[in-house]
This record gives C-alpha cells, sequence and structure tokens, in this order.
C-alpha cells in the first residue's frame, strides 16, 4: 500500500467509521481531474445515485402520507449541492483533496463544487467498497440532522415557489413555462410542459393531469438540474 493510500484509509477510519478494503477507491474519489491519472468523476456519478436513492427510500418510509410531489420537494430540502459541500467542510474532504497545480493555487480545496462532488465520489467509494448498507448507514449519519429539522408536510413549499427562490437568491430572470402539447380529452387529458431558464441553458419536460401538475412537475425536474449544476 502507498503512503498515499493509507493516510486515505487512516482517515476514512477515523473520519467515516469504515476500515477500507481497497484505498485505492477512495483516493480516487479524492482526486480531482486537474491532478491527473485516476480522478473522481465516475466515483461521483455513481455516489450521486446512490445518495439519491438511499435518501428516496428513507424518505418513503418516514412519511408513509407524503405523495410523490412532496418527497421530491423534502429531497430538495435534505440535499443539494450546497449541503454537501457543507457536510464535506465538516468533514474535512478539502485538506485531503488531491488537486493540480492550477487549483491549489485558486484554492480549489474551498471550492464548494469540488467538495460536493468528492463527497459523492466517496459515498460511490464505499458503496463499491463495502455494499449498499454501508453507504447508506453514511448517509443517514450525514444527514440525520437535517432530516430531524425537514418542515411540517403542510408548510413544504411547491416545487415552483422554490425553484423561484432558488433564481431569485442568485439574481436570475425566473423560469418560462411553455404547454407544447395537449393531448387526449376532458376530463383525461394530459399536458406536457416546458420549463426553461434561458440564462442557464437548462429546459426540462414533464406531463400532468393539468397544466398546474405539468408545470410543477417540470419544475422539479429543473431544480434537480440546477441543483446539479451547483
Amino acid at each position: 500500500m502507498t503512503a498515499t493510500a493509507q493516510r486515505v484509509a487512516d482517515w476514512v477510519a477515523r473520519t467515516l467509521s469504515y476500515e477500507c478494503r481497497d484505498p485505492a477507491l477512495f483516493v480516487a474519489a479524492l482526486t480531482h481531474r486537474s491532478f491527473g491519472g485516476r480522478h473522481n468523476e465516475r466515483l461521483e456519478f455513481l455516489g450521486d445515485a446512490v445518495l439519491s436513492l438511499a435518501v428516496a427510500r428513507w424518505l418513503y418510509e418516514s412519511y408513509p402520507d407524503a405523495d410523490e410531489g412532496t418527497l421530491s420537494r423534502y429531497r430538495a430540502h435534505l440535499v443539494n449541492g450546497e449541503t454537501l459541500a457543507d457536510l464535506a467542510e465538516g468533514l474535512g474532504v478539502g485538506d485531503r483533496l488531491l488537486l493540480g497545480g492550477g487549483e491549489l493555487k485558486s484554492g480549489g480545496f474551498r471550492r464548494r463544487s469540488i467538495l460536493a462532488d468528492a463527497l459523492e465520489a466517496l459515498i460511490g467509494a464505499l458503496y463499491l467498497d463495502g455494499g449498499p448498507e454501508p453507504a447508506r448507514r453514511l448517509i443517514v449519519d450525514l444527514l440525520a440532522t437535517r432530516h430531524a429539522g425537514l418542515p411540517a408536510l403542510e408548510s413544504v413549499k411547491d416545487a415552483k415557489s422554490l425553484l423561484q427562490e432558488w433564481l431569485q437568491g442568485r439574481s436570475l430572470p425566473l423560469p418560462a413555462y411553455t404547454v407544447e402539447e395537449v393531448g387526449g380529452e376532458p376530463p383525461d387529458q394530459v399536458f406536457r410542459v416546458r420549463a426553461s431558464i434561458a440564462s442557464l441553458d437548462v429546459e426540462r419536460e414533464a406531463t400532468g393531469t393539468s397544466r398546474r401538475r405539468a408545470e410543477q412537475a417540470a419544475a422539479e425536474a429543473v431544480l434537480a438540474a440546477v441543483h446539479g449544476l451547483r
């Protein structure tokens, strides 16, 4: 085992309470593409999916009376780029990152998008190394406080409101909603709506049994996209 792998394995054991089988996975999870060699983008892709599934199941089991839209809004409250960056900072991930010279000089170890990506990559590494249960336990441990602080069901804002607040907080224009198609006859119509944010080059389509429901579904899809952009 290389000295770097040993240091990372010791850090994972101490910080994540997990004994690595393959420390090289965790070294890769902490390696930014600017460093060269095996980096963390593929593990980040996997970790994002593992995180989403674990949180979706957790919310599904925690809120048996919540509908799909509410569960989606809870997930948006619970998991986003800012939350992941905060968690990564708390774990000291920035101090363990392997960055290229340019990123080091520009403070990449403090860049929130890099921190959030690295945390997702660590989740992906943990999933590959130990399976779904250790990954789920880590996710639950990291998000326990935020999960306990989720607002009451009746106070959860709808996706369009959340998206509007996210955009206004960044001084960006509001999204445009366009009805692309209306199929069927009342009362069995299906609406297809496109929500787009030109300034971010993001657009998503969704369907619903009313224009309002289709717009809400499209807004939820855009919310997921912009959180991914971080």
